[in-house]
């Protein structure tokens, strides 16, 4: 191994360090306790060699939005495969979108909520992002309905998972009907 490889390991080896420290203290204490200084004093090494891997907390945040996408992507597409039918599917896919941000509150804040400067919806939009937005697709682009454009379908499903996941977060719905509102979800919006 050159002298370059290793050096390239040990730099992503840090990245990963850093977004994994800001993962965990966001998740414990909120966003607003991740600092650059408190981070560099985690990971023990300077705030200019933090600097050197991210230009500040928006592109840290970005990095975390990215991680919680692939992730995200990971955990539709598996409750996905598990089901029978496009109805199952599709609620299946409903419930394992809003148990992913009930564990990862923070995560899910860096991917809708907090400004990492990832671009939605355009051409430069990053491959984990498309990604966790196809998995969506991927079900519910065959119980959209005749004549209705798959992707705008999915736009609308996710706008609804995401108001139920917030909602519920913020105490404004209580978590107990979950369940049923899954359920009416599944049953206005999914042609079958």
């Amino acid at each position: 191994m050159s002298v370059q490889e290793r050096k390239q390991r040990e730099r992503a080896g840090r990245e990963r360090l850093i977004v994994a420290t800001a993962r965990e203290l966001a998740e414990r204490q909120g966003w607003d306790a991740v600092t650059t200084r408190r981070l560099a004093e985690r990971i023990e090494y300077s705030q200019p060699v933090l600097y050197s891997h991210f230009r500040g907390k928006r592109e840290i945040i970005g990095a975390v939005a990215l991680e919680g996408a692939a992730e995200m992507a990971t955990a539709l597409r598996a409750a996905t495969r598990a089901a029978d039918g496009p109805r199952a599917r599709v609620a299946a896919l409903a419930h394992a979108y809003l148990e992913f941000a009930e564990r990862n509150p923070a995560v899910y804040d860096a991917m809708f909520r907090l400004d990492g400067g990832l671009a939605f919806a355009a051409e430069d939009t990053p491959e984990p992002l498309k990604d966790a937005f196809a998995a969506l697709l991927e079900s519910l682009g065959e119980v959209a309905g005749d004549g209705v454009e798959q992707g705008l379908f999915a736009e609308v499903f996710w706008a609804a998972l995401h108001g139920l996941a917030t909602l519920t977060r913020a105490g404004r719905l209580p978590p107990r009907d979950t369940g049923r509102r899954v359920e009416l979800l599944v049953d206005r919006l999914a042609v079958v």
